[in-house]
């Protein structure tokens, strides 16, 4: 038996729902997930396949509820290569989220800000992505009855979606930026000239997740919204020392607008 039908045979012992969209909970995002109704939680730990999830605020568990008349899979928390997984563990609850059924996948994390016109608190709704992760959750044998062997990125996220999360925003009076999202394996902080590296190639942001997920999602032609929340200014831009914990303090403050503009962008899906 293949290792995503594992996973459902045991997903289907404790919950008979078919999601239609899913959601990845990035760092101090996480209590979005408590907002779903008539909700069951799967530890993570209690699937085959599935490792320890080991980062502080990610509680490491699948809800499966209702939210805004919508059922949604939430993970709340994920994975990271720093963790010492391979790419393609990182990506695997995509692939089993699409096997529950879902269609459409909003993906979010906590990430330094690169652009010098962003601020902490801010969130930006990603328009592109850089793997500088060195890898990719695609490498090695591919089936092709799930997706083909060179998928197309060229609308990794969806501009529809895009487009709906911008009209919700203004609905909402909630500021959005938009930009491109960096992403390296970490789990140290990138240094000031990593930084000015970066701006010169273009990326308005950077993070340690979210791109192997979203390779995964456009190798099952899933439609990806991908929201960061620029929780701090990176490394060189202020002159103050980074930290974790700066990290979800300002997760935390943004939470009230960041969990309204989810759900009104649920809503319009």
């Amino acid at each position: 038996m293949k290792p995503i039908e594992e996973v459902m045979e045991k997903l289907r012992k404790q919950t008979a729902r078919r999601p239609e969209i899913g959601l990845i909970l990035g760092s101090g995002l996480g209590d979005l997930a408590d907002e779903l109704t008539n909700a069951v939680q799967i530890p993570y730990r209690s699937l085959p396949h599935f490792p320890e999830s080991t980062v502080k605020g990610h509680k490491g568990q699948f809800v499966i509820g209702e939210l805004e008349g919508k059922t949604v899979v939430a993970m709340q928390g994920r994975y990271h290569h720093y963790e010492g997984y391979s790419l393609a563990q990182v990506a695997f609850p995509v692939y089993v989220m699409q096997a529950m059924g879902i269609e459409k996948l909003i993906v979010t994390n906590a990430c330094g800000g690169i652009n010098t016109d962003f601020s902490p608190g801010d969130l930006m709704l990603i328009t592109d992505h850089i793997n500088m992760l060195g890898d990719s959750p695609l490498i090695g044998p591919n089936d092709d009855e799930i997706g083909p062997r060179f998928p197309d990125m060229s609308h990794a996220y969806s501009p529809d979606l895009i487009q709906k999360a911008e009209r919700a925003a203004e609905t909402l009076s909630i500021q959005v930026q938009k930009g491109v999202y960096l992403a390296t394996h970490g789990p140290q902080y990138e240094t000031p000239a990593e930084i000015r590296m970066m701006r010169v190639m273009g990326a308005d942001a950077v993070g340690m997740s979210t791109v192997p997920e979203v390779i995964a999602a456009s190798h099952l032609r899933l439609d990806v919204l991908g929201i960061s929340c620029i929780t701090n200014m990176a490394c060189g831009i202020l002159d103050q020392p980074l930290s974790h914990k700066e990290v979800i303090e300002t997760a935390d403050r943004v939470k009230s607008d960041f969990t309204a503009l989810i759900k009104s962008i649920i809503r319009s899906i």
